[in-house]
């Protein structure tokens, strides 16, 4: 997996200056609009997608979004973010209950990551009760539908900017 950012290439003054987030979803996620929308919604992962691109323009911060249900491709990701980028939202979908991988790759990467999900997972069933991933997130958002993921990107640019890592 290739960053956005040719590491040959070397960054402008003004891409330089950019935050850069990577908006992270899991499994079954591309099947949004469609997989039981009276728990999921009825937005799609583009829709997600494009609202989050958005968000990030009015906000100064560049997003870069990808997707996957594979645990390793998931990881990769993670660890090709801290190459390039300043902080991830995170989706883990049903990982978030299972993968100790997950959680080790997120603590491994050093960059603030915040935990999203679209359901409130506390009203669902005792398994989704458990997040592995949770102690080693800055923060966790779920119970807004897309809306997760906005909150999530507003409370991950405000805790990167917070620390200092980059200014918008």
């Amino acid at each position: 997996m290739r960053s956005p950012q040719s590491k040959d290439a070397p960054l402008s003054e003004e891409e330089d200056e950019k935050m850069k987030i990577l908006i992270l979803h899991g499994p079954n996620l591309n099947l949004l609009g469609a997989r039981e929308p009276e728990v999921y919604g009825s937005m799609t992962l583009d829709g997600i997608n494009e609202k989050m691109v958005l968000l990030g323009k009015e906000l100064g911060a560049e997003i870069t979004c990808m997707q996957s249900n594979h645990e390793g491709a998931l990881i990769d990701a993670l660890h090709d973010a801290r190459t390039w980028a300043n902080g991830v939202v995170f989706n883990p979908g049903g990982y978030t209950h299972t993968s100790v991988s997950l959680r080790d790759a997120i603590s491994a990467i050093v960059i603030p990551v915040i935990e999203v999900h679209l359901s409130n997972v506390y009203a669902r069933e005792e398994f989704r009760h458990k997040s592995l991933v949770s102690a080693v997130c800055k923060g966790k958002v779920s119970g807004f539908g897309w809306h997760s993921y906005e909150l999530g990107l507003r409370g991950l640019i405000d805790i990167i900017s917070a620390l200092g890592i980059i200014k918008v």
